[in-house]
């Protein structure tokens, strides 16, 4: 998480077997995935999911707009 830059970009979690389990998109890129490992106040649906994600892919982009029209593809 150090290395994640505080910028917006797009991120997909993936579980053991490559599989995509959700992709979003963030302000800060560092922030949100701060706010998924700390693991507070999560619903059962997001818990389950940060459980099972065994490996996260990222893009950053230059503007938030930009993380929404790439989440969308």
């Amino acid at each position: 998480m150090k290395r994640l830059p505080n910028a917006p970009g797009v991120y997909r979690m993936m579980n053991t077997a490559g599989d995509v389990l959700y992709v979003g998109k963030a302000r800060s890129l560092k922030k949100r995935v701060t706010n998924y490992a700390q693991g507070r106040g999560h619903t059962n649906r997001i818990g389950r999911m940060v459980r099972e994600t065994a490996a996260m892919e990222f893009v950053v982009t230059r503007t938030e707009t930009e993380a929404l029209l790439l989440e969308a593809i």
